[in-house]
């Protein structure tokens, strides 16, 4: 199983970005996200043997725990990319309100996964949602004018539980199945 941990945006979000995807049809080389399959990516866990589902959840409700984090508002919006306007191989949206409690999650559940064996990020965290990858440049000037001068809004929802979520690949991009969730409260 491929796996990682997500807060996933409301299905009413999704003609929204849908709609936000539209202003990039023109830029070549994208490839966009499912606007159904939408979600923050709080750790990456990759190719996951199916008998240890039990021992992740029990790190998830100890990372939400520890935390002391109960449900909060999100605010989505914004443009931005990874891993520089130079260089794009991600277009995302931002995350306005609620990020701090994002990376707070991130950085609970990044230690209990690096403590049952998951390696750590070599990254730093930044909460988004990937609206499109970038395969060639061919539309990087366009890209660039959009993540510029737009400052979309999708809206703000309650987040209130994690998933963790399996991500199956398919022909037309992967599929998201939640295989768990922990509530914040």
């Amino acid at each position: 199983m491929r796996l990682f941990v997500s807060i996933d945006l409301p299905d009413e979000f999704a003609d929204r970005i849908a709609s936000l995807q539209e202003e990039f049809a023109d830029a070549g080389g994208l490839r966009f996200t499912d606007p159904e399959q939408t979600h923050v990516t709080l750790k990456f866990l990759g190719e996951t043997d199916e008998d240890r589902i039990a021992e992740l959840e029990t790190a998830l409700e100890t990372a939400v725990a520890d935390t002391g984090i109960e449900p909060f508002e999100a605010e989505y919006g914004g443009l931005g990319v990874f891993p520089s306007s130079e260089y794009i191989s991600v277009v995302w949206l931002g995350v306005r309100a609620g990020s701090e409690a994002m990376a707070r999650l991130h950085e609970s559940i990044e230690r209990e996964m690096v403590a049952v064996g998951f390696d750590p990020e070599d990254h730093d965290f930044t909460p988004h949602v990937t609206i499109a990858r970038m395969n060639h440049a061919g539309g990087k000037a366009l890209v660039q004018r959009l993540v510029r001068e737009r400052d979309p809004t999708i809206g703000r929802t309650n987040v209130e539980e994690i998933s963790l979520t399996e991500s199956e690949p398919a022909s037309d991009g992967p599929a998201h199945s939640t295989v768990s969730t922990v509530s914040l409260d």
